[in-house]
């Protein structure tokens, strides 16, 4: 078998196609691979900041309830006006969240 330089430039080309078919099939799955880790992290995320969004609603809740007990304590010791007014708002707040009512 005689080797001349065409069969060299052949197998070079040969060689060349598989290594770039070769090159790009792994540049494909590592795509995939980074999309599904995506999904992933995105879900991670998203399930965070739910928990995060009840943590604070939680939070919210509590200072809500903080903030009537003070407004009914200044009331009891004679502040009318203003703090009546903003007592009636804030237990109407609470019943409207409560029974998820619009104003």
């Amino acid at each position: 078998m005689y080797i001349d330089s065409s069969t060299i430039i052949t197998v070079a080309g040969v060689l060349g196609a598989l290594i770039t078919i070769g090159t790009v099939a792994y540049k494909v799955v590592k795509w995939f691979q980074q999309q599904d880790k995506q999904t992933k992290d995105i879900e991670e995320l998203r399930k965070q900041d739910k928990e995060n969004l009840k943590q604070l609603n939680d939070e919210m809740c509590l200072l809500t309830y903080a903030v009537l007990a003070c407004l009914k304590g200044l009331k009891e010791q004679g502040c009318n006006g203003p703090v009546t007014e903003a007592i009636g708002k804030v237990e109407k707040h609470i019943n409207q969240k409560a029974h998820g009512q619009e104003d």
